[in-house]
């Protein structure tokens, strides 16, 4: 299996490569897009070339498999270059990723282009635990583990997304349709009144509205807020989707960390 490797939001080190590289021996080929080490300010190269980098890889047809490097800030930038320049051979692969490539999966899901997945990325490997995400991200790439997945996902569709990419979505052609999906959310570095705003935006919608219902993964690291917000992360979640009518279906093992587990789309 060849997995190609591009950075659409923020660059990768040498050191990822090397030990994610390691892991990888023996399982799969990767094919690491010399884009990923490009540095434009705060991205991985300048918007045309991180939206060529994908679209290469994506149009490669003896690549299986795009998973995105890391997060970070950047694919909103070249979302829409992006999806009208893909052709038939991007139709036929698997895309791993999550956090600021969450932009990217929800656009290839909302036009039926391949097999979408929330799931660990490379840069994952400098976390604590990390070498156990990406042994799990390639375990499913490779192997369509089932061990790797989100272990409620069951018959109902579902999609994983974290909370701000998603109501970036909003208003966006590239918001899918979700409508009877599970929708699982997490977030990470964020004040809770935002968060609490994001979901204020989030349930308007009403392809949302219309979810099988709403889990919610890790909220983590959240900053201390003067004064305090006055509610609890789980707290915040169940008061929307009361509000908007959006079944509360308890937790998802989804989030910035290394127990970051795999959540196919659809």
């Amino acid at each position: 299996m060849r997995i190609g490797i591009v950075a659409p939001s923020c660059r990768i080190d040498e050191d990822v490569v090397s030990r994610v590289s390691a892991l990888a021996e023996g399982r799969a080929e990767l094919v690491w897009h010399l884009q990923c080490f490009l540095s434009d300010g705060h991205f991985a190269g300048p918007d045309s070339a991180r939206a060529e980098a994908l679209i290469e890889v994506a149009n490669d047809a003896t690549i299986d498999a795009v998973w995105f490097a890391r997060g970070g800030y950047g694919a909103c930038r070249i979302v829409d270059r992006v999806i009208d320049a893909l052709g038939p051979a991007a139709r036929d692969k698997t895309y791993l990723g999550y956090s600021d490539p969450g932009t990217l999966l929800g656009a290839l899901y909302a036009r039926g282009i391949g097999r979408v997945a929330h799931g660990p990325m490379p840069a994952d490997i400098r976390r604590d635990g990390g070498e156990t995400a990406v042994v799990r991200a390639l375990d499913w790439l490779v192997d369509g583990s089932p061990a790797s997945l989100e272990p409620s996902l069951g018959e109902a569709p579902a999609a994983a997304f974290n909370i701000v990419i998603l109501a970036h979505l909003i208003g966006t052609g590239h918001l899918p349709d979700l409508v009877g999906h599970v929708l699982m959310i997490e977030e990470v570095a964020e004040y809770l009144y935002r968060t609490d705003r994001d979901l204020a935006q989030i349930v308007q919608h009403p392809s949302i509205r219309a979810a099988a219902g709403l889990r919610m993964g890790r909220i983590s690291h959240v900053p201390d807020n003067d004064p305090d917000f006055g509610a609890q992360p789980e707290a915040v979640v169940r008061d929307w989707c009361a509000r908007a009518g959006i079944p509360f279906l308890g937790s998802a093992d989804i989030g910035h960390d290394a127990d970051n587990k795999v959540v196919p789309f659809g």
